[in-house]
C-alpha cells in the first residue's frame, strides 16, 4: 500500500535509476571480460594517473601505503589455490593439488580469479585517486619509513608464498597450451643405409 504523502514515487524512481545504472555497468564489465590485455592496460593507466597525482601533490603517502598493503593482499589471493593443500592434507575431502608424481592431475583453481583480481585492483586505484582530493587523508609522515616497511613486508610475504608453492608443488601460472610427448613415430635418425 502506497503512503498517502506520495513520497514513494521519488524513491522508486531513484531505485529504478540505480538498478538501471547497475545493469548498464554490469553489461560493460561483461563485455570487457574477454579483453584481458585491454583491461590491464586501463589499470596501468589508472595506476600511472594515481602515481602522477601523488608525485605532483607530494603527499598522501599513507593512502599509498594502504593501497600497497591492499594490493599485496590481493596478490596473495591471486597466487593461492582455492583449497589450501595444508588443510587438505589434514581433511582429505574433495579435490586437492597433486603432491606426488603419481597423483592424478588436478587443475590449479585460484582463490581470487583473474577478473576479480583485476576489478579489485582497478577499483582500489580509483578509490585511492579520489581520496587524494580530500586533505583529511593527507597525514604527514616520513614516507621512506613506510616504503622500507612495505618492501620488507612484500619480501617476507612473497618468500612465504614461494616456499608454500615449492612445498606443495603448484605453479599458479600457465603459459599457453601444454604440449604432451605422446606417441612418437618411427625414428629415421638412427638408420643407415
Amino acid at each position: 500500500m502506497e503512503p498517502v504523502g506520495g513520497g514513494g514515487g521519488a524513491s522508486s524512481a531513484a531505485e529504478r535509476y540505480r538498478a538501471e545504472a547497475a545493469r548498464a555497468f554490469q553489461h560493460y564489465l561483461d563485455r570487457a571480460a574477454p579483453h584481458t590485455a585491454g583491461r590491464w592496460a586501463g589499470t596501468l593507466l589508472a595506476a600511472a594517473v594515481y602515481a602522477l597525482r601523488v608525485y605532483y601533490v607530494q603527499g598522501f603517502y599513507v593512502v599509498s601505503y594502504g593501497l600497497g598493503i591492499y594490493l599485496l593482499n590481493l596478490l596473495i589471493g591471486f597466487l593461492s589455490p582455492m583449497v589450501d593443500p595444508e588443510l587438505e592434507a589434514l581433511d582429505q575431502a574433495g579435490p586437492a593439488l597433486p603432491t606426488r608424481g603419481n597423483d592424478e592431475f588436478k587443475p590449479f583453481i585460484r582463490r581470487l580469479p583473474e577478473f576479480k583480481f583485476w576489478y579489485a585492483i582497478t577499483k582500489a586505484f580509483c578509490v585511492a585517486f579520489v581520496m587524494t582530493f580530500f586533505s583529511v587523508f593527507d597525514v604527514p609522515v616520513f614516507w621512506p619509513i613506510l616504503l622500507c616497511y612495505w618492501i620488507v613486508l612484500f619480501v617476507l610475504t612473497m618468500k612465504r608464498q614461494i616456499l608454500h608453492m615449492v612445498k606443495y608443488k603448484y605453479v599458479p601460472f600457465s603459459m599457453g597450451k601444454q604440449k604432451y610427448g605422446g606417441k612418437k613415430g618411427p625414428s629415421t635418425s638412427g638408420s643407415k643405409e
